[in-house]
């Protein structure tokens, strides 16, 4: 098993992205780095902060509860198949989401969402 590089990424549903984006935006005293209407992102001391509208539905992709933290690896597949060999659940396969970037979520056994990128 490969280890991960740290929790870097949290993204946030929101149902009002403009009100989010004020919000977030006061709270980290910066205007956000990504701005378009499927996401808003802040880059704050290293970590990045994203906003998805309407919950990160996208199809097949139930919406999000709550935040979910995103692991960076440098393999998904390969992590997605240790998770899932353990136990946990794949909720959405590897999709690339912008220039390579890919990204993936799956459940523990509680049902907790975790989330996984590769760069």
């Amino acid at each position: 098993m490969s280890g991960t590089m740290g929790v870097k990424t949290i993204l946030h549903p929101v149902t009002d992205l403009a009100k989010a984006k004020a919000i977030y935006g006061a709270l980290l005293g910066m205007e956000p780095q990504a701005d378009a209407p499927y996401y808003v992102g802040f880059e704050a001391e290293g970590q990045q902060i994203g906003l998805v509208p309407n919950g990160g539905q996208s199809g097949s992709n139930p919406a999000m509860s709550g935040p979910v933290a995103y692991w960076h690896v440098d393999d998904i597949n390969a992590k997605l198949a240790d998770v899932t060999a353990a136990g946990a659940t794949v909720r959405e396969a590897p999709r690339d989401v912008s220039n390579g970037r890919l990204v993936a979520t799956f459940a523990d056994a509680d049902g907790n969402v975790l989330g996984l990128i590769q760069d």
